[in-house]
């Protein structure tokens, strides 16, 4: 045999064995993707960081339940969370708004299949004072020159821009216009209280479910350094009323800086993240959601009277 038969030959083996470890790695990829169930797995998340508290408490008792389960939640700020959406990492994120028709479309098209997004629950937005502070009652026209820079007493956010917050109090208090030079940015919510409780020329704003958990701690030792704002009930017959945030106050649609919470989940197959999102919109994820002062969305908990007879 010639030494060029030779080298061919060994050539058509060289192929084979090449295409064999190409489809035998390819074959490990499908396997390593068919392992992500919602009972186990590892799967990244991204939430908008005024909801930390609460979903903390939902990954905890998650996770405790399905020890094979591991949720990594990034806490950013809301369009960055809208930005992870269209990475491969990223299959569910917990923002302030759902997905509107033109990012629908936008995902159908890429993915050749719709997210799924659903409304979980209520929270609100909560105005919060110093305890030394003796003005802690707000209309929205005074709130509207306050975020505008008409009445010059310093606003606290949780960022500039790119927050729900921001978003919800530029979309609903200032209708579209641009915030005054008095509302300066902190980098989280925690910053936001942090400032606060130094300070009693500012007024700040964050997530009810920072400050509004009546079983937490940490969150009773705060209310003795800020205390919550009342702002007026624009939809009560009766003129002149004001109210805190509250599950009860946003429940009865007193408290008018109430926002929605949603899921939304990228997720084409039954995985981690249709797991978790099915337990957020389940009982045990609602109650979790109610006992932190939330309004669940998905299931009604009214307390009903009942007389039993002897």
């Amino acid at each position: 045999m010639s030494d060029k038969i030779v080298h061919n030959w060994n050539f058509k083996i060289l192929l084979v064995i090449l295409t064999i470890t190409s489809l035998a790695s390819c074959n490990n990829k499908k396997i390593k993707a068919q392992t992500d169930t919602p009972q186990q797995g590892t799967i990244y998340i991204s939430v908008d960081e005024s909801f930390k508290p609460v979903i903390d408490e939902q990954i905890k008792v998650y996770e405790s339940t399905y020890p094979d389960a591991h949720i990594i939640a990034s806490y950013k700020p809301e369009a960055d969370c809208f930005k992870d959406l269209q990475q491969d990492s990223t299959r569910l994120i917990i923002v302030a708004r759902g997905l509107n028709k033109k990012e629908t479309d936008y995902y159908k098209e890429t993915l050749q299949y719709k997210p799924q997004f659903l409304l979980i629950a209520y929270d609100a937005v909560a105005i919060i004072v110093n305890q030394n502070c003796k003005d802690s009652v707000f209309t929205i026209s005074r709130l509207h020159d306050i975020l505008s820079g008409k009445e010059n007493l310093i606003a606290v956010m949780d960022g500039r821009n790119a927050t729900s917050t921001v978003r919800y109090l530029q979309d609903s208090i200032l209708k579209g216009e641009r915030f005054g030079k008095n509302v300066v940015a902190s980098k989280s919510s925690e910053d936001v209280i942090n400032t606060i409780t130094n300070r009693s020329d500012a007024i700040g704003f964050v997530g009810l479910n920072w400050v509004g958990d009546n079983y937490d701690r940490k969150q009773q030792e705060l209310l003795k350094k800020i205390k919550l704002g009342m702002v007026e009930c624009v939809r009560c017959e009766e003129k002149g009323l004001f109210a805190k945030p509250s599950a009860a106050s946003v429940s009865f649609a007193q408290y008018p800086l109430a926002r929605p919470l949603y899921f939304i989940l990228k997720e084409n197959a039954t995985g981690l993240g249709t797991g978790f999102s099915n337990f957020l919109s389940m009982e045990r994820g609602q109650l979790i959601f109610r006992r932190a002062f939330l309004i669940p969305a998905v299931l009604n908990f009214n307390k009903r009277t009942s007389k039993i007879e002897e």
